[in-house]
Order: C-alpha cells, then structure tokens, then sequence
C-alpha cells in the first residue's frame, strides 16, 4: 500500500452526522432554495440534490435514496489516490452501498441509513487494518 493511502486510511475517524438524508431529483429549473441542499448536481434529466429527508418530504418529492451521511474526518486532498477505492470497496465487500462526495477538506459517504451502523464497524476495522 502506498505510504499515503496507508496514512489516510489510519486516520480515517469516521463519524455519523445526525438525521436522514435524502437522494431527490427536481426538474431542471426548479427552485431548490426552501430545500437547503446539502448537495447538488445538475444533469440533463434534472437535478439531483441531497436534503435532510424531512424537507424532501414536505415537498412533495419523491426519495430516491434514504441515507445516513458519514463523514471521514481525516484531511484529504482532491488529489489524493485510492482513498475513495479503498473505502468503496470494503463498504462494497460487506455489502453496503456508498455513494462518496469529496469535498476540499473531507470525503463525505452516504450510504443506506439502515446500514449506517454496519458501514462504520467496517470503516473503522479498514482504519485498524491500516495501523498494523
């Protein structure tokens, strides 16, 4: 393992924001400002955004996804290599979708909020793993 993978993956820290979250689609267009999106990104078919479930709800939108938003509290760069591979593919190894926005400072992870327990029992024995 690279030495600065290995360094990311040791102080990964995961940690779970409270609430749920949810993966919506708006038309092109729309106003999304009532919403508060976490998280946008426009594509042909409309917007995808991510909100607090709650909003998503109010307005009348259809959750595409119901998920638990982790954040990896370890300093990443937008040009680090493989921590994105690494965590997506011991998530996938246990089953568990991940769907990762990396930001400047941090990779955020969203995955299923009934598997958010899961998901950080794995993400901390990837973080142990990387000690040894």
């Amino acid at each position: 393992m690279r030495a600065a993978l290995a360094r990311l993956l040791r102080g990964l820290s995961p940690r779970r924001h409270s609430g749920v979250y949810a993966f919506v689609v708006v038309p092109p267009g729309a106003d999304t400002q009532s919403l508060q999106p976490l998280a946008s990104f426009n594509e042909t078919e409309g917007t995808t955004l991510i909100v607090d479930e709650r909003r998503a709800l109010a307005a009348g939108l259809t959750v595409r996804m119901r998920a638990a938003w982790l954040t990896l509290a370890v300093p990443s760069d937008l040009l680090d290599v493989g921590l994105t591979a690494a965590v997506a593919g011991a998530l996938a190894d246990a089953g568990i979708a991940c769907n990762v926005v990396a930001a400047v400072h941090h990779d955020h992870l969203f995955v299923p909020v009934e598997q958010a327990d899961a998901a950080l029992v794995v993400l901390v024995a990837l973080q142990r793993a990387a000690g040894e």
